[in-house]
């Protein structure tokens, strides 16, 4: 059985107008979280003085006040800072809104203590039951979401990369690059982009989501326009760091092949289309077997390169 006590544990907890919901938040965690980073992000709400009383919470409390907004990543990223400098070993990130259960802080914690992982995150889509209470509007974006993360990231094994609750071995973390992680929503994408380069292993652990009174700040209509940019240049500053930079492996040929092939195939094809169907006239079969052929063929490419990439998945132990 796992023992918790024997390692420095602690929980870094952006604050943001959640007033209402911080103590009971802090309230909630084990006993054996060490240290509790809270993180004001200057929000119109400041923290409750309750949570600075000693005889309450201890020494464990740390609040660190960012000079100004950072947006949730920001905050985290302030309080990653802090837990390396407090000489932590594992850190979890917990919203302070109280819609994340801390019963399943073990959970996540378990995967990285045993060796079998160096993340671990929540999976919403795990649990049918939760699935069905998931408001469809969150479902449809996290399904959608989560899909291109998995292209854009690396990671085609897991699962609802942008569920925020989450632990990491600070080992881990003081690897990471900064820079390359984002302050805004993009945060948690752009976390699990920068883990993929460290080979780390990623856990998925079933849990249902909580949603209470607490709104979320991200208007719907705007993640396609957030997130799908963002994506995209994540993808292709993996793709060529992955098979180009760091490395150059089969997938590389099959790229270097298969890409040219298939765009030529489609260019030519949509141009021969568009010229012999303004002239009335049929297209050679030649100019037809050409096309067919850069199509099928480059396609085909593309496909074992996707396949090498999925197999290349960085994977944790069941």
């Amino acid at each position: 059985m796992t023992n918790f006590t024997e390692h420095k544990i602690g929980v870094v907890i952006p604050y943001y107008n959640a007033a209402n919901h911080i103590e009971k938040v802090v309230e909630k965690l084990p006993e054996y979280i060490d240290k509790i980073i809270i993180v004001d992000d200057r929000g119109k709400e400041p923290i409750p003085d309750s949570l600075l009383y000693k005889d309450k919470f201890g020494d464990r409390i740390f609040i660190v006040r960012n000079i100004k907004n950072l947006g949730v990543g920001g905050a985290t990223k302030t309080g990653f800072k802090k837990a390396i400098e407090l000489e932590l070993d594992y850190v979890l990130k917990v919203d302070a809104d109280d819609q994340m259960d801390s019963k399943f802080i073990p959970d996540l914690l378990r995967p990285l203590l045993e060796g079998k992982a160096e993340y671990a995150k929540g999976n919403r889509f795990k649990d049918f039951k939760a699935l069905r209470q998931m408001p469809f509007t969150r479902k449809v974006g996290n399904l959608g979401l989560s899909f291109l993360t998995k292209a854009a990231s690396g990671y085609w094994n897991n699962f609802d990369p942008t569920n925020g609750f989450f632990a990491i071995k600070v080992e881990l973390l003081k690897k990471l690059d900064f820079k390359n992680i984002h302050r805004d929503y993009y945060f948690e994408s752009s976390l699990i982009s920068e883990l993929y380069f460290h080979e780390a292993r990623i856990k998925d652990v079933p849990m249902p989501a909580n949603y209470g009174d607490e709104k979320s700040n991200m208007q719907i209509w705007k993640i396609p326009f957030i997130f799908i940019p963002k994506l995209t240049k994540t993808f292709f500053k993996r793709i060529l760091k992955s098979y180009f930079i760091y490395d150059f492996n089969i997938a590389s040929v099959y790229l270097v092949f298969g890409f040219p092939m298939f765009l030529f195939g489609l260019v030519y094809g949509i141009y021969n289309w568009i010229h012999y169907a303004s002239l009335g006239e049929f297209t050679p079969t030649g100019t037809i077997m050409l096309i067919t052929v850069s199509l099928i063929l480059g396609f085909q490419l593309l496909l074992q390169a996707i396949q090498f990439d999925i197999s290349k998945a960085p994977k944790s132990v069941s």
